[in-house]
């Protein structure tokens, strides 16, 4: 392991981990090297919760509403950092951007108010949608850390800024009590005194399995036929993935990356054939079969949101599930560098 001799001295992280789905912010804690253990996950989500005790099985997950929880019960737990991922609907445009407004926001808006009163809290990160900057919430969050003595230092960045091969712009929050060395008005689009400069790898070479036939995951005739055309599409050689959301295989567009095993030029000359006129239907859908587009497999989209290769899910947990827990979750290598920033001198 390299060593850290920049890191806080004797800094030893208690995690309460709140929103806490499938233990996105546990393997970010993993791959910080940071010293520390999660005293406690909380989710309303049963699933998320299952895939999280499945993993972790020494770590406490709690089935609760957020909203119900006091100071003093935070305080009894004798931890000294909250990692958190709070519902991100209230700032989409898919979720009306209703804000403080939405019932999703409630749990935050808690957190916020009883923020003052949880004096063994020295370090806070929190992940959100690209957009939540320009919240009610932000706003609301930001006051609350002022008035209960943090220094703060926001976010804006995607995988893509470490050399992970997928776009997922996020907004991330630090908060401790000590002075950031790095400190800013604005919001930063890169971490602090980075030097070097990453550049993704190919997608073969992050998922070597992922030309291998994967008939389960071919898209159906009916969506080769009327939108093959308006996908985002990978290839083997190709250094970036959009993001995956929860509604991956549910709507084709805009929710995350297809995969093509064949090369460019093979589907570039497909597309062209079936702009003739003179190919029926069946033969257009045929010529595009040969393409074997397919989805990314949940295990994939594990990985290129950085889950180590150890992550599983239960055996009973529905594909539907898998992809909807991933989208809700969060790309760890992305966390773990800033869990490292969030602890240094």
């Amino acid at each position: 392991m390299v060593k850290r001799a920049s890191m806080a001295k004797d800094v030893k992280l208690r995690v309460l981990e709140l929103f806490s789905g499938i233990g996105g912010m546990h393997y970010a804690l993993e791959a910080s090297g940071i010293p520390g253990e999660v005293h406690a996950a909380v989710d309303i989500n049963t699933t998320a919760n299952r895939v999280y005790q499945h993993n972790h099985p020494e770590t406490k997950v709690l089935n609760n509403n957020i909203q119900k929880f006091t100071p003093k019960e935070i305080l009894k737990m004798n931890v000294n950092t909250i990692l958190m991922s709070p519902p991100c609907q209230p700032f989409t445009r898919v979720g009306n951007k209703k804000d403080v407004d939405d019932a999703r926001s409630n749990a935050l808006v808690h957190i916020c108010g009883i923020l003052p009163e949880l004096t063994t809290i020295d370090f806070i990160l929190m992940e959100n949608v690209k957009g939540f900057e320009t919240s009610q919430a932000r706003d609301l969050y930001i006051e609350a850390l002022k008035q209960s003595g943090f220094e703060y230092q926001e976010f804006l960045l995607s995988p893509t800024e470490i050399g992970v091969p997928n776009t997922r712009y996020r907004y991330y929050c630090l908060a401790r009590r000590k002075l950031f060395s790095f400190k800013t008005e604005s919001i930063m689009e890169r971490l602090p005194n980075r030097v070097d400069e990453f550049e993704c790898p190919t997608i073969s070479s992050v998922l070597p399995s992922v030309d291998e036939d994967n008939k389960e995951y071919l898209l159906s005739d009916n969506l080769l036929s009327k939108r093959a055309r308006l996908l985002d599409i990978t290839y083997s050689n190709s250094t970036n993935t959009k993001c995956f959301t929860k509604a991956y295989t549910h709507y084709a567009e805009g929710t995350g990356s297809i995969h093509c095993p064949v090369s460019r030029k093979q589907l570039d000359d497909v597309f062209a054939d079936i702009q003739s006129d003179s190919l029926s239907p069946e033969e257009k859908l045929a010529n595009l079969k040969t393409l074997k587009l397919r989805y990314f497999t949940p295990a994939e989209v594990a990985k290129l949101m950085s889950f180590p290769d150890k992550f599983t899910f239960p055996q009973e947990t529905t594909n539907k599930q898998r992809y909807r827990v991933l989208g809700n979750s969060i790309n760890v290598a992305v966390v773990g560098k800033l869990i490292e920033v969030l602890c240094k001198d």
